[in-house]
């Protein structure tokens, strides 16, 4: 199966982002299935700053109401922890059943095998498409370079 990607480069962050996904500014991509279901996962740059991702646990149940925001699991990496926050707004479906003892997927094929969990609802008007996500992913970049740079002048 073949998939329009956008080929991303900056910095030392090399990625393919799938095209026929939006993105949230706190890095998930949401991407639409049927009769308003949206499978949702975790950014190959969210997967990159989590590290080698480890464990996940979700707060929700199948079949309650979640909004923009509000934290629906957690999910660690060796690099950090994070809050899962959701993307959307309606009704949580459910997680991956197929992360159940083998979670590095979110790592390994985060825009497939590795999604996280689907909500049948509307996604957060801050959500944007591929070329927004490229931009929003520029400017992080630009940030964490710049930190960078002031880091290593106050350390000589």
């Amino acid at each position: 199966m073949s998939q329009e990607v956008l080929r991303y480069k900056r910095s030392h962050f090399v990625t393919q982002l799938p095209m026929d996904c939006q993105y949230s500014p706190s890095h998930c991509w949401l991407r639409p299935q049927s009769d308003g279901i949206w499978q949702v996962g975790l950014t190959r740059f969210a997967t990159r700053m989590l590290g080698d991702i480890v464990d996940h646990g979700f707060e929700r149940d199948p079949m309650t109401p979640v909004t923009f925001g509000q934290v629906v699991g957690w999910i660690e990496g060796f690099k950090a922890i994070s809050d899962l926050f959701c993307v959307l707004e309606g009704t949580f479906l459910g997680r991956n059943p197929g992360l159940k003892g083998a979670v590095s997927l979110v790592g390994e094929d985060c825009y497939h095998r590795g999604w996280l969990y689907k909500v049948q609802g509307t996604p957060d008007p801050h959500c944007v498409d591929v070329h927004g996500y490229r931009d929003i992913l520029d400017r992080t970049i630009d940030r964490m370079m710049e930190k960078q740079k002031a880091e290593e002048s106050s350390n000589r």
